[in-house]
């Protein structure tokens, strides 16, 4: 299928590895060009030759820290001088320390809170006037399965993201009738080096091996496994699609049935 995106403009934020650079490459494979972002330069050299190597959608890239409050300007006007404008929004961010909530450090919470709501909300509040202008956008904020389901020993995580949902709902509601989606994707245990840390922190924390601690989560999941980036990023790029533009205001899983709410 043609998703009609071909010679789009987009920024995705947070995709030196893992979920942003699946979705980057999905992207990149529908013809649209990117811009890649996030703190480790060398990964991010090593991810837009790979695209770039492919021929089809061109990759760019730009280091920023999300916990850099003064990042973002400098990020879009380079997104802007080499895509000409930003047509899809890729919001992405790493996620705090796993723990409970009554444990939480409230220093921790604020500085996790900027970095992954703030900064989130601010980026988007930059790139949304030429969406607005050409009538045409698409707004993808990764999430997690703990916004639907908390999951345990993630405290920090699922209170922060749960409010992108409350802020990605609303925001869909005032483009709804200008053409600009919004919607929030929401991984389950999709298999990344973040899965993979949190494995071995659950696996120490439990005291069984870490194959013990993979066969237990892969048990809870009806399909049997975790799913794979690729998978994932294919779902980012229908919603991103021409197709999808009657798709907005939604939470869409990417979970492998692992939520257990309809």
């Amino acid at each position: 299928m043609d998703f009609g995106i071909k010679g789009k403009g987009a920024l995705v934020m947070s995709s030196s590895r893992g979920l942003g650079f699946a979705i980057a490459s999905a992207l990149a494979a529908e013809g649209v060009n990117v811009v890649l972002t996030g703190r480790s330069e060398e990964n991010l050299k090593i991810n837009a030759k790979a695209i770039n190597a492919r021929g089809q959608g061109q990759a760019f890239y730009k280091s920023a820290d999300l916990m850099d409050s003064d990042a973002m300007g400098p990020l879009v006007a380079f997104a802007n001088e080499q895509l000409g404008q930003v047509d899809i929004l890729i919001n992405n961010t790493g996620g705090p320390p796993p723990g409970r909530m009554v444990d939480a450090d409230q220093a921790a919470f604020a500085k996790h809170f900027n970095a992954m709501v703030l900064r989130v909300a601010e980026v988007t509040q930059l790139v949304l006037p030429e969406m607005r202008a050409q009538k045409w956008g698409r707004v993808i904020t990764v999430g997690s399965s703990g916004v639907v389901q908390p999951i345990p020993n993630l405290g920090l995580s699922n209170a922060i993201r749960s409010a992108l949902v409350g802020w990605s709902k609303s925001l869909s509601n005032d483009l709804a009738g200008e053409g600009i989606t919004v919607n929030m994707l929401v991984p389950g245990r999709i298999h990344t080096d973040r899965v993979d840390e949190l494995d071995e922190a659950a696996s120490k924390r439990t005291g069984k091996t870490l194959d013990e601690t993979r066969a237990a989560s892969r048990a809870t999941i009806p399909a049997g496994r975790y799913g794979t980036i690729e998978e994932f990023g294919a779902v980012a790029a229908f919603l991103a699609s021409t197709q999808a533009s009657y798709v907005t205001g939604s939470v869409i899983r990417c979970d492998g049935g692992s939520i257990k709410s309809v």
